[in-house]
């Protein structure tokens, strides 16, 4: 998920895409059990639901549970963000933004190296981080949109956006509504320190670099909770996406007590 430094990165020299959805996003809480492509959508086109959350809550795991288990494709930012840095023009940009020090001998951008120069609270590492974005994050969009057309073409009854900076970067403009799977602290404090040795200060020097979880769980539409299992995440995001009409309206029958929880936000103004 997407919570690596190519998570916060797509070229300054693109224009910035023109949105997937280009209405008000849908109030999940009052939809009726009609095809959301009925109530929403054009003919021939998909939903798109964005999924975000803090480092470490598991949202990447929970959406492929999903997609392994429906007609459903992930679109993975942060695999996009790493073709991103492959990509000679995005290169160029970075070395005259960054300079040589960002690069190896080999010509390729030194992530680890980066990622000190952007994340963390500092006036410096805001001014940088902002410089690396304004480089990447229009080109990462654009692929967004081409992997959208792709997956409507190849016949997907929806798409799932999993992107840790979703709402930073503006591309829930692209979405028709955002997810906020929601873990406790302890919870993804144990993921990170499973996954990638993070310790408690590198978790919240990293998340100092995004919006805040209240601020993203208030900008969503719908919660779910991926505490335990990820089969309850799962199975809660689902039957989210059966309430708004994306598959069949039937709930689940392996449905769980606490997969019943998933909780509706009101619309956002």
């Amino acid at each position: 998920m997407s919570d690596t430094l190519t998570a916060t990165m797509p070229c300054h020299t693109m224009p910035v895409p023109k949105p997937h959805s280009l209405r008000p996003l849908p109030n999940l809480a009052t939809m009726t059990c009609e095809p959301i492509h009925k109530l929403l959508l054009p003919p021939g086109r998909i939903p798109v639901i964005g999924i975000v959350g803090g480092i470490g809550s598991g949202k990447s795991v929970v959406a492929q549970w999903v997609a392994s288990r429906a007609n459903i494709h992930v679109i993975d930012a942060d695999r996009l963000g790493h073709e991103v840095l492959l990509a000679a023009d995005v290169k160029a940009a970075l070395r005259g933004q960054f300079g040589d020090d960002i690069f190896d001998s080999k010509g390729e951008v030194q992530r680890g190296v980066l990622a000190r120069r952007v994340f963390g609270d500092s006036e410096r590492h805001r001014a940088e981080r902002q410089d690396l974005e304004q480089i990447v994050h229009p080109e990462i969009e654009r692929r967004i949109v081409g992997e959208i057309a792709r997956a409507e073409q190849a016949g997907s009854e929806a798409v799932l956006l999993d992107a840790a900076v979703l709402l930073e970067a503006g591309w829930q403009r692209q979405c028709d509504a955002v997810v906020f799977v929601e873990t406790p602290e302890p919870v993804r404090l144990q993921r990170v320190q499973q996954r990638s040795g993070w310790t408690a200060e590198e978790l919240h020097r990293r998340e100092a670099s995004q919006l805040s979880l209240s601020e993203k769980r208030k900008q969503s539409d719908a919660v779910v909770s991926n505490a335990g299992e990820v089969s309850d995440g799962g199975q809660q995001l689902l039957n989210c996406l059966r309430g708004c009409g994306v598959f069949s309206c039937k709930p689940s029958p392996e449905l769980s007590q606490q997969s019943a929880t998933s909780e509706f936000l009101p619309p956002r103004p």
